[in-house]
């Protein structure tokens, strides 16, 4: 069964940063397309930043500039950057495929953003 284990959360201040790993446990996970995303207490789950297999990515505008997402095949590991964290940015993160059949989700990693 494929699984997703996200880390790395915790709680930081405003400006602070944090980085977010995602072990997968699947033996194509470098063909995928991959990505980061959070869900906010009441609100929808979005998604933030992806990568796809040849190493582009992609981000919504509330992060750019700031969050970079990159990935290791090797280690079967995508990773999220995040750096000038805000409130805004409090909730839980995801990782899972993007634009293909998502896989089994995992239990996220929470990051809160408070002074």
């Amino acid at each position: 069964q494929v699984q997703l284990v996200e880390s790395g959360g915790g709680l930081v201040q405003p400006g602070g940063s944090l980085r977010l790993s995602c072990a997968a446990s699947i033996s194509i996970f470098r063909i995928y397309a991959m990505g980061w995303y959070r869900q906010a207490p009441g609100k929808q789950r979005e998604l933030v930043a992806s990568i796809n297999s040849d190493g582009s990515t992609n981000y919504v505008d509330s992060v750019k500039g700031r969050f970079t997402i990159s990935r290791d095949n090797a280690k079967k590991t995508v990773y999220l950057q995040m750096n000038s964290l805000k409130p805004e940015d409090t909730a839980v993160y995801y990782c899972n495929r993007v634009g293909g059949v998502t896989m089994n989700w995992g239990q996220g990693t929470q990051v809160t953003v408070s002074s």
